[in-house]
């Protein structure tokens, strides 16, 4: 018998291994998914929820009073998406346009960085599956795949036997980890995690620089040149080497520059590539539709059939100078993930919300509407971590609409 197969939109790996148990229009069983996974598979509910002002109302109601918040803002922020599918994010962008919108996502204080240079070309790229079947030697940097893509290591970077790593990690295959503690992961990897103080990391690229080129490494913080040597020593080995990048990196360096002249300089002794450990399952999709739309992965204005770019144009800055004057939160919650500081600032405008789940944001909220869970209660596309394209369908019937039924209802009440 065929088996029916699911992704898990839980993270950016979107499993598609899935299989469930569905019994009375619910998920009552998850089979190979993660800890993580068999939550978000398993959070679906079949009501739906229009709210205006707190107070319940129809979907004609909530769709009119969002599109007139829209329509009488002068310069409305639009935020979030990396929950919602690749044709989710393109109507949103068409939105932007329509509304003369601030368009911005969490990569603009995350990854993306890391993803523009990736679209740019400005380093290699792998995806999961040349991972499983050529790595020989993984770099976990800045990120903890152990708790926030727990099948990261078993299904791709590290236990799997591959078509061309047959006998895996007992024996062909090198786990590194350089954090700034000793996570989970580091654990795994053993001897091989190096731990770096905080802001550490340029300083400990330089001299990894060093060491490639046969130069004796040196740190401020006294890192022994000889374990950096050691390790110069077995990427230069490498056959198929992967550098997984994490947060962690990012916030320390500030500009992924840096980094990328130690891709560099891997790559004239090695052979290495790069793959963002993105958390929201579908933050690479926003990038790269928006990329192709301006050739900007966040942080733009459209006004006057121009398109602007830059740091204003991020939420936080937008916020942060009370730049916006409406906001519509789609699958995110600023009130927990920014600064009060600057979260606070919303409460001065009217907000419309979509997200399957009640949060800080959707409680302050003009507009709340209870949207379904992509890949659990709707289907569509995504664009996997590593770049690749993942169609998904949904597991169970829902009363709730998708982001994309409602962001096209509010474009034609426009």
């Amino acid at each position: 018998m065929e088996k029916n197969y699911y992704v898990c939109t839980g993270c950016g790996m979107l499993c598609d291994d899935i299989e469930v148990d569905v019994e009375n229009n619910k998920i009552n069983k998850v089979y190979t998914a993660c800890r993580i996974g068999v939550a978000h598979m398993k959070d679906g509910k079949e009501s739906a929820a229009f709210l205006v002002d707190n107070k319940p109302v129809d979907e004609t109601t909530a769709i009119s009073e969002a599109a007139t918040i829209l329509k009488n803002a002068k310069n409305p922020l639009i935020f979030g998406l990396g929950t919602s599918s690749n044709e989710a994010q393109k109507l949103a962008i068409e939105l932007a346009k329509k509304t003369s919108a601030t368009l911005d996502d969490a990569s603009s204080f995350s990854l993306g960085e890391v993803i523009e240079a990736l679209l740019n070309n400005k380093t290699k790229v792998c995806t999961l599956d040349d991972v499983r079947n050529k790595a020989d030697v993984s770099i976990f940097w800045g990120t903890d795949p152990s708790d926030s893509h727990p099948r990261q290591l078993s299904k791709y970077a590290y236990f799997p036997r591959g078509t061309e790593k047959q006998r895996g990690w007992e024996e062909e295959r090198t786990a590194i980890c350089i954090d700034v503690r000793k996570s989970h992961t580091a654990k795994i990897c053993g001897n091989y995690f190096f731990q770096i103080p905080p802001g550490g990391d340029a300083e400990f690229i330089d001299a990894l620089i060093a060491a490639l080129a046969g130069k004796l490494p040196k740190t401020s913080y006294n890192f022994p040149p000889k374990r950096i040597l050691e390790l110069a020593n077995i990427l230069k080995g490498a056959k198929f080497g992967v550098v997984f990048v994490g947060r962690g990196l990012v916030y320390s360096l500030g500009n992924i520059e840096h980094f990328i002249r130690l891709m560099n300089a891997l790559n004239e002794k090695a052979n290495f590539h790069l793959v963002p450990m993105i958390r929201q399952y579908n933050t690479r999709g926003f990038n790269e539709n928006l990329f192709k739309e301006t050739g900007y992965v966040n942080s733009v204005k459209f006004e006057d059939g121009t398109v602007k770019h830059g740091p204003e144009y991020s939420v936080v800055e937008s916020l942060k100078e009370k730049t916006v004057d409406a906001a519509l939160i789609i699958g995110s919650d600023p009130f927990s993930i920014l600064p009060r500081s600057i979260a606070k600032n919303l409460l001065e405008v009217p907000v419309i919300v979509l997200d399957p789940c009640e949060t800080l944001t959707s409680r302050n909220a003009k507009v709340y509407i209870s949207t379904a869970i992509d890949g659990v209660e709707s289907g569509g596309s995504a664009i996997r971590m590593d770049g690749v394209k993942v169609d998904f369908k949904p597991a169970v019937e829902t009363k709730r609409p998708s982001d994309e039924t409602v962001l096209k209802k509010i474009m034609e009440a426009l």
